[in-house]
């Protein structure tokens, strides 16, 4: 692993070495001439705050991990962190999935960022190499750069135990602006959003990454289609379709419908997907019959759909 670049404090230095003992090497060195910049806002929230010291311990903080997606099946689990204190020092113990997904992380002692958040990020990368094939330090660099160049802060209001709370949400896509991109073309629009907020215990309230609109066909984009030949042009339409310029429920006019949220991408047909479009679990997704498209149509490649959330649900307390 590379050094640590000198213009980090010391603070970082250390959260860089519990990010080592976790496996995840997002804070290793930034790339050679990063050194005269300033630390970004996205990785003071991130790395440099103390998320676990304002929580009451001993206590467990359970979250809810959601998977969405049309290539694999979809699943819910939960993901633990056990917090206690000894001799003014925070231990920290991360149970991350369960069953056959459960992976191994080793525990912290003296901890102060979240161990959730270097979790997720172990998971997501696993699975980005998992998924393509590619490296795993290339996923760790664009991550990395994109949260100290290229990571957008906005402030958000969340919902936290029935009241509404002050949060900040950090947005990067590491692979948008990638010469390399091109390897992986249908992951360049993947987006990580990180929700945190001082109201929740531990810091951080969401962690999550979606692909729902990579792929998705140009604004105005229509691809055309044609029932089978020789169809009546009564028995074209499947029964409780809309009718050609009737309004689509959730979905605001003039919408192209490869444009709406959640919608199916333009020439393919979801089997056992919910009306809204996102898919159910386990559901498969084949493409549109050939002869369904006009002469000369293209139809676009199917792209995958993957959305990944991690959501603090509550505050319990920690097993024996």
């Amino acid at each position: 692993m590379n050094r640590m670049p000198s213009r980090l404090p010391a603070a970082r230095a250390a959260l860089g070495a519990r990010a080592v003992c976790l496996g995840v090497a997002v804070l290793a060195a930034l790339p050679a001439g990063a050194s005269a910049q300033p630390v970004s806002a996205a990785e003071t929230l991130l790395f440099e705050t103390d998320h676990l010291a304002l929580m009451k311990v001993p206590a467990t903080l359970v979250y809810e991990f959601r998977k969405q997606s049309n290539v694999e099946p979809a699943f819910t689990d939960k993901v633990e962190l056990d917090v206690s204190r000894d001799k003014g020092q925070v231990h920290a113990v991360l149970r991350f999935l369960s069953g056959e997904r459960r992976r191994a992380l080793p525990e912290a002692d003296d901890a102060h960022g979240n161990p959730v958040l270097l979790g997720f990020l172990e998971h997501d990368i696993a699975e980005m190499k998992r998924l393509t094939g590619g490296s795993v330090t290339y996923f760790r660099k664009r991550i990395r750069m994109a949260l100290a160049d290229g990571a957008q802060v906005t402030p958000q209001r969340i919902t936290w135990q029935g009241k509404t709370i002050e949060a900040q949400a950090i947005r990067i896509q590491p692979y948008l602006d990638d010469p390399l991109h091109a390897r992986f073309e249908k992951y360049v629009r993947k987006t990580y959003t990180f929700v945190l907020s001082d109201g929740v215990p531990g810091g951080i309230y969401q962690v999550s990454t979606s692909l729902a609109n990579a792929g998705q066909p140009a604004p105005g984009t229509v691809v055309a289609r044609t029932a089978a030949p020789g169809t009546p042009a009564s028995a074209a339409a499947k029964p409780g379709a809309a009718k050609p310029g009737a309004p689509v429920p959730g979905i605001a006019p003039g919408t192209a419908p490869g444009n709406a949220p959640g919608a199916a991408t333009a020439g393919t047909a979801t089997s056992g997907a919910s009306a809204s479009g996102k898919a159910v679990p386990g559901a498969a997704v084949s493409a549109a019959a050939p002869d369904k498209a006009q002469p000369g149509a293209t139809i676009p490649e199917a792209r995958p759909t993957i959305d990944e959330t991690l959501t603090l649900v509550k505050v319990a307390v920690p097993r024996r």
